[in-house]
């Protein structure tokens, strides 16, 4: 038996030498899937299964909140190797989800059970068009990939702000980023792109083709099929790069004029094309051990320092830190502590819950009401302590200067993204975490005097409604929803933020 056996081990590893899509650990316990998909796939492409690997590399999130399950990993490599997984999922019934970098932490995602994850991973080519107008970028593609290889030519486009999300992961859901005042969101940039839809039909979408479906793609996309590439648009670096910061730190007492500084230049789309900023209520005990304390970054375009109209009034606040510099906009994701080496962008095997919502400008009271309640429930709760609430303050002209029924985003109009961040380690805590972070958002909502919650799809909990990721319009829905019967009737797509 042991000749059988040494004989059979050898014949494997011969035989697999020639079939790079399978790992070899696993192969003999998984024969369909490599009998079926893998003479299909691409000789870059790989089928990892739970021993495999890799496998936990491919598998691990941002977020273990709402979590898929994937019994099998197909990494593919080429276009085709996406449609043919598809067809496979499809004929055996099975459910599929692409995956880029997996910091998707919406709920409905945790629909996924014994699954297919189609790793995007290695469809990250970038290539610049001869007229440096446009750029193609691979549907795996990272954001810092995207910055780094246009920074080399001299060109820019919008990406997220963290540099370890991918582009395309954001960009289907609209896509805010540094430099949408100026270009809009990410979304704003496509120019075409290829599209796997639910029965593995390869399509290019655009403008010209599929028009309807290139409407919904562009905020609605993760409905209706995997990009495999996009051609976006791209500008030349203004300014020689040069972007300022200045970092302030506050303590709990200043709430009421930290915000009321800020709606002087933000308030209702005011905000100048240059100007970013971020804030946040966070614990550090090294600061403040009783407290929450405020913090705030101003990021400036093409200024060596901020303007003082800006920083004058805070440094009037007397703020506990102040630092100050500049740089490059290459430098703007380690100043917002969004850079790929960030504790913002590490897979920590925690819990990480966003309870988004969108406003025109901040209620003073409300903030208070909202730090109040952060600090009673951190405090109260030590296992949240972690847990921050995020204001982000983008320039709105370019978002806004497209036509808002142009594409499928809802909310051109805000002008603030807000959202409680609710981490947390121990799933025993996800009802209070659930709990504390719906808490925190109603107090703003309410304030707000909006009807209906905006929240943006690509920070959303799972615990909202189509409308309040896609718009309240009735004409929004109904036209998704009859886009979906067209291209998903079977609703194989339906597993991030679905439209019904």
């Amino acid at each position: 038996m042991e000749v059988v056996a040494a004989l059979g081990a050898w014949a494997l590893g011969k035989f697999n030498t020639s079939l790079p899509w399978i790992n070899h650990s696993s192969a003999l316990q998984h024969p369909g899937i490599i009998a079926d998909l893998g003479p299909k796939l691409s000789s870059g492409a790989q089928i990892l299964f739970p021993d495999s690997p890799g496998f936990d590399v491919a598998t691990a999130r941002y977020s273990q909140y709402g979590a898929p399950n994937f019994t099998v990993v197909v990494q593919v490599a080429q276009e085709d190797d996406v449609a043919e997984t598809i067809k496979y999922a499809n004929a055996k019934d099975i459910s599929f989800l692409a995956v880029s970098t997996a910091h998707g932490t919406i709920a409905t995602l945790g629909g996924v059970q014994h699954g297919i994850e189609i790793w995007l991973d290695k469809l990250d080519s970038i290539v610049i068009s001869g007229d440096g107008e446009t750029a193609t970028f691979g549907g795996g593609v990272k954001s810092k990939a995207v910055i780094d290889a246009l920074w080399e030519s001299g060109k820019q486009t919008v990406t997220g702000g963290c540099e370890c999300v991918s582009l395309l992961g954001p960009g289907l859901g609209g896509g805010h980023g540094f430099l949408q005042g100026r270009y809009g969101l990410i979304s704003d940039q496509f120019v075409s792109m290829r599209v796997v839809t639910a029965d593995g039909t390869i399509r290019t979408v655009s403008s010209d083709s599929d028009a309807d479906l290139w409407w919904a793609m562009q905020g609605a996309g993760h409905n209706f099929g995997v990009v495999t590439s996009v051609t976006s648009k791209i500008y030349d670096v203004p300014y020689d790069g040069l972007w300022s910061y200045e970092n302030y730190i506050f303590t709990h007492d200043k709430v009421e004029g930290v915000y009321d500084r800020i709606n002087r230049f933000s308030t209702d789309g005011g905000q100048a094309v240059d100007l970013v900023y971020y804030s946040t209520f966070f614990r550090n005990p090294n600061i403040d051990p009783a407290n929450p304390v405020v913090a705030l970054i101003l990021l400036q375009q093409g200024k060596s320092t901020v303007d003082s109209a800006y920083t004058i009034p805070l440094r009037d606040l007397g703020p506990l830190v102040v630092s100050s510099g500049s740089g490059t906009y290459k430098d703007v994701p380690s100043w917002a502590m969004t850079a790929k080496d960030s504790p913002t962008c590490q897979k920590a095997n925690m819990s990480n819950v966003c309870f988004p919502l969108s406003l025109q400008s901040y209620d003073i009271q409300a903030q208070r009401a909202a730090f109040d309640a952060f600090a009673k429930g951190t405090s109260e709760t030590p296992g949240l302590n972690q847990s921050v609430i995020i204001f982000e303050g983008y320039p709105v002209q370019g978002v806004q200067a497209v036509p808002s029924e142009s594409t499928a985003f809802p909310f051109r109009e805000d002008s603030l993204l807000v959202a409680p961040l609710v981490v947390y380690s121990d799933p025993a805590l996800n009802d209070k975490a659930r709990e504390f972070g719906e808490g925190l958002r109603e107090i703003l909502f309410q304030a707000s005097g909006q009807q209906r919650l905006h929240a943006y799809v690509n920070y959303a909990s799972g615990l909202e409604e189509p409308e309040d990721w896609y718009g309240d319009e009735a004409w929004r829905l109904k036209k998704l929803s009859f886009l979906k019967d067209k291209y998903d009737p079977e609703g194989k797509f339906k597993f991030y933020g679905p439209v019904a």
